[in-house]
């Protein structure tokens, strides 16, 4: 494979300036919550593109294409959950669990806020919780890993192996050093980058083959089926699609931009920010993928197993090769927008609900800073080999993640927030439901078992809290008054 010198220098440029965020916030970077959650610093429009870019990841710009290309409208669904998803998610959950965690504890962590939130001694909450982000996140983990493996295959020609550590040597190099605000600064910026590659692309498109009307035709002349949202779709098929929108309320690394945003006052333009950017960036793909059809018909390069790389395709036959340089980059930034903010929230379990919580309670903030660092490279270590054989595709391995986090965490979240009746044990027993019936329901196929996972895992961690709330003991009165206060907080000035 020919490899341009343009293409090669926006690569080093890029991650240049990537290494360079995560140099400038390890002289910013004091205490624990500095390094887990920015010290609640975080402004409203950086909050809301890092929390878009860290959601996204490699599926964005080569999961939901590829997904597209093979099933054209049908595979509407998807996008059309999430958006909802994320917005209801922006729209209820934001506000109120900033305030929660301020209130109990000052909070840093999902696992530090349960325990906090329901005064549990026993540890259980923070340990099945924190056991379940690691167990999630290193597969989640993974997929954001063969993404930058499969991008430096297809851009740069080389063995699997070479780009899976390469690209892992970076973002491990970055997140180690910085901490969340070089994760969220980082993000930042590669969710502008990621924008504007979705934007251009599909025009260009579009422009080279003679416009939207001419685009539809070619599609539809190769691929009738492509343009029906209800071609060879059946029930269950749209609801597990739809379904992917309740896994926002429990993603550990989505939510905590909530928890570090510097003031609730930013959370609706924070919102409006991101929902736009989520709502654009997502039909950018779509169109990417549907497009591709029509562009890239008979092209053995997209032939089975290869679907993921229509949008690197794109990059290559569309753009001079500097254009091309910035667009694969974003491709990139993508998967390290994700990468880092997992390896961090997997990290912050290590050091603050294991290290801290069961070990060392009286650890200075230093000594529990280098603990995340070096959870970083161990979770990370651990991840690019489970990554190091290439099988399964991006969106099934982000698939799986993301019903685990938003069946485990998204009832557990949704009642400790909401409902004052939710008790401790309620908690825990539905986290561990949710949990099981996912790892279960993925291993069995046929009938029922072909809906998505996260349906069954939601809808029976939310039984079980309901019940073992309702038959065990009530929460004690100081727990009572805490949730009571959280309607009436009001925030410093």
């Amino acid at each position: 494979m020919d490899i341009s010198v343009p293409t090669i220098v926006t690569f080093i440029v890029y991650l240049a300036v990537m290494l360079g965020i995560g140099f400038l916030f390890y002289k910013l970077t004091n205490n624990l919550s500095d390094y887990v959650l920015g010290g609640r610093k975080l402004n409203g429009p950086v909050a809301a593109l890092s929390a878009g870019a860290s959601d996204m990841s490699s599926w964005l710009l080569l999961g939901l294409p590829g997904a597209m290309y093979l099933g054209g409208m049908s595979e509407i669904w998807l996008p059309i959950g999430l958006t909802i998803g994320a917005y209801l998610n922006w729209q209820f959950q934001a506000r109120r669990l900033r305030r929660y965690t301020i209130i109990a504890n000052d909070s840093i962590t999902i696992p530090d806020f349960l325990e906090n939130r329901f005064h549990d001694k026993t540890k259980a909450l923070r340990i099945v919780s924190a056991l379940f982000i690691l167990i999630f996140f290193t597969v989640y983990t993974s997929s954001g890993l063969v993404g930058g493996a499969t991008l430096f295959v297809s851009s740069f020609g080389l063995s699997y192996q070479a780009a899976l550590w390469i690209g892992g040597a970076v973002i491990i190099t970055y997140t180690f050093l910085g901490g969340f605000m070089a994760v969220s600064w980082t993000d930042f910026l590669q969710g502008i980058l990621m924008f504007l590659a979705l934007v251009a692309v599909p025009i260009a498109a579009v422009i080279e083959i003679g416009g939207w009307e001419n685009s539809v035709q070619t599609a539809a002349s190769i691929n009738p089926e492509a343009l029906s949202a209800f071609t060879n779709v059946s029930v269950i098929s749209v609801v597990s699609l739809l379904a992917w929108g309740l896994g926002y309320f429990g993603q550990p690394h989505i939510i905590t931009r909530f928890m570090a945003i510097r003031s609730e006052k930013e959370i609706p333009m924070a919102r409006l920010v991101g929902m736009s950017w989520m709502v654009i960036s997502l039909l950018g793909a779509i169109f990417t993928g549907f497009i591709g059809i029509a562009y890239f018909s008979g092209d053995a390069q997209l032939g089975e197993g290869n679907q993921e790389t229509v949008f690197v395709l794109f990059t290559q036959v569309l753009f001079n090769p500097w254009v091309s340089g910035v667009l694969l980059a974003a491709i990139l930034a993508a998967i390290m927008s994700t990468v880092d903010s997992q390896l961090l929230v997997s990290s912050s379990a290590l050091a603050e609900d294991f290290y801290k919580g069961l070990l060392r309670p009286h650890a200075s903030d230093r000594e529990l800073v280098w603990v995340g660092r070096f959870g970083v490279i161990a979770i990370a270590l651990v991840a690019l080999l489970l990554a190091s054989t290439p099988g399964s595709t991006v969106l099934e391995l982000v698939s799986y993640a993301w019903a685990g986090f938003g069946a485990v965490f998204g009832p557990a979240m949704l009642f400790s927030l909401f409902w004052r009746r939710t008790s401790k044990w309620g908690i825990l027993a539905g986290m561990i439901a949710g949990g099981a019936t996912v790892i279960i329901w993925v291993q069995l196929t046929g009938g029922l078992f072909d809906l998505y996972e996260i349906v069954p895992g939601f809808l029976i961690n939310v039984l079980i809290i309901i019940a073992v709330s309702l038959l065990g003991p009530k929460p004690s009165d100081k727990i009572k008054t805490e949730f009571d206060s959280v309607s009436t907080y009001k925030e410093k000035s």
